[in-house]
C-alpha cells in the first residue's frame, strides 16, 4: 500500500476549507490545470488571462471536466498583467495567488526582449504590488530553470546559479529578486517554483515557440518532420504537469515558516536526452496507436541560448513542502498521449484509436 503523502492530505482537507484563489494565465497550459484541480477540490477560482498565449479552448476543457457546481465557482476576468488596474481588480478578496502569466520561450525573448520584459518584469511587479495591497496570504509564482544559466554543476541546487543566457532567463531572475525584496520590505509571503521543462495535455504544439514534446507529438501523428537541435544528446529534466500542480498547491498552503520566501526546483531529479525522449515518445504513440509509422528525426544546428544539460535537485521541495512527484517521464507521456491523439488525429484524417 502506497504511503500517504503531504499532497494526499492536502487534497483531503481542502474541500472542507474553501478559499479564494487567483490563477493568472488561467487559459494557458499550467494555469488551466491549476484551475481544474482547484475547482475539483471545491475552491473558488478567479482566472486572469489576455489570450496572448492562452486559449479559450482550455477553459472549455475545464468546464467539460468538472461538475456544473464546480464550474460555477470559476470567475473569469479577461485582462493583462501589464495593466496595474487589471491586477488590482483580480487580487480583490483573494487568499492565494498562483501567478503563471508570462511570456515564455528563450527564442521568443531573443527575438523580442522588450515584449518579454514588459510581461515578465513589469507585469510581475504589477502583480506583486496588487497582491501586497490586497493582503493576500501567499504569492506563488512560476520561476524557471533558465535562471541557472551557465552554472555547470548537476543536479541544479537552488542557491547555485550562473550567468543568464537569454533575456527570458534575466526576467525570471528579476522575478526572484523582486519577490525577495517584497518579502523583506512589505512582508508579502511568496514562494518561487523553478519549473524544469513541464509538459502535458493542453501545451500548445503550434507556432514558432512551441515546446518540444507537443511539437514532436504533433509531427509524429501528422507524418511531419521531427527536428532535433544539435546532436540529440542535450538533456533535460522533463516534468509532467501534475507534478507542477502539486508543487503549487503545497507551496500556497505550506504552514512551516521555513518553507516560505523560498525558491524550489520542480522536476524529478532525472535527465533524459533528446534522443531518448524521441524514442520514449514514439513508444508511447505506438502503445496507443499500434502500427503508426514514425520517421527518423532530422538533426539541425544547436539553438542559441540553450544550456547543454539540465537536471534538478528536488530535495528542498521534498523536505520543506512534502513534494513527491507522482509521474515520471514515461508515465507522463502515456497519460498525455490520448490528448495528443485526440487533438491532432482529426487534422490528419485519422480515426482516433486506429492505426493509419
Amino acid at each position: 500500500m502506497a504511503a500517504v503523502t503531504a499532497y494526499d492530505r492536502l487534497r483531503d482537507r481542502l474541500p472542507a476549507r474553501p478559499a479564494r484563489w487567483l490563477v493568472t494565465g488561467c487559459a494557458g497550459f499550467i494555469g488551466s490545470h491549476l484551475v481544474e484541480t482547484l475547482l475539483r477540490l471545491d475552491q473558488t477560482v478567479v482566472g486572469l488571462d489576455n489570450f496572448v498565449t492562452g486559449h479559450r479552448r482550455n477553459l472549455d476543457e475545464i468546464r467539460d471536466a468538472v461538475t456544473p457546481a464546480q464550474w460555477g465557482r470559476f470567475l473569469f476576468a479577461e485582462g493583462d498583467i501589464r495593466q496595474a488596474d487589471d491586477c488590482r481588480e483580480a487580487c480583490r478578496e483573494i487568499d492565494y495567488v498562483l501567478h503563471q502569466a508570462a511570456l515564455g520561450s528563450v527564442p521568443r525573448s531573443l527575438a523580442d526582449p522588450m515584449a518579454t520584459n514588459a510581461a515578465n518584469v513589469d507585469g510581475f511587479l504589477n502583480m506583486l504590488v496588487a497582491a501586497r495591497d490586497a493582503g493576500v496570504k501567499r504569492f506563488v509564482y512560476a520561476a524557471s530553470s533558465s535562471t541557472y544559466g551557465d552554472h555547470p554543476a548537476l543536479p541544479k541546487v537552488e542557491e547555485n546559479i550562473g550567468n543568464p543566457l537569454s533575456p527570458y532567463a534575466v526576467t525570471k531572475l528579476v522575478n526572484e529578486l523582486y519577490a525577495g525584496v517584497f518579502a523583506r520590505c512589505y512582508g508579502l509571503a511568496s514562494i518561487g517554483l523553478r519549473y524544469f521543462n513541464v509538459f502535458g495535455p493542453r501545451q500548445d504544439p503550434e507556432g514558432a515557440y512551441a515546446a518540444v514534446i507537443p511539437r514532436w507529438a504533433r509531427a509524429m501523428l501528422l507524418g511531419g518532420e521531427v527536428s532535433i537541435n544539435g546532436d540529440g544528446e542535450t538533456s533535460r529534466d522533463f516534468c509532467f504537469v501534475a507534478n507542477a500542480v502539486q508543487a503549487n498547491l503545497l507551496a500556497a498552503t505550506a504552514e512551516n515558516p521555513e518553507a516560505v520566501n523560498q525558491i524550489y526546483n520542480v522536476a524529478l531529479n532525472e535527465r533524459a536526452s533528446l534522443n531518448t525522449l524521441f524514442a520514449m515518445l514514439r513508444d508511447a504513440l505506438l502503445e496507443h496507436r499500434p502500427g503508426s509509422r514514425v520517421a527518423d528525426p532530422v538533426y539541425r544546428d544547436f539553438r542559441a541560448g540553450d544550456v547543454r544539460h539540465s537536471q534538478a535537485d528536488v530535495s528542498r521541495a521534498a523536505r520543506l513542502l512534502g513534494y513527491a512527484p507522482t509521474h515520471r517521464l514515461a508515465d507522463g507521456l502515456r497519460v498525455a498521449m490520448p490528448w495528443y491523439v485526440s487533438r491532432f488525429s482529426e487534422a490528419a484524417g485519422l480515426a482516433c484509436g486506429s492505426p493509419p
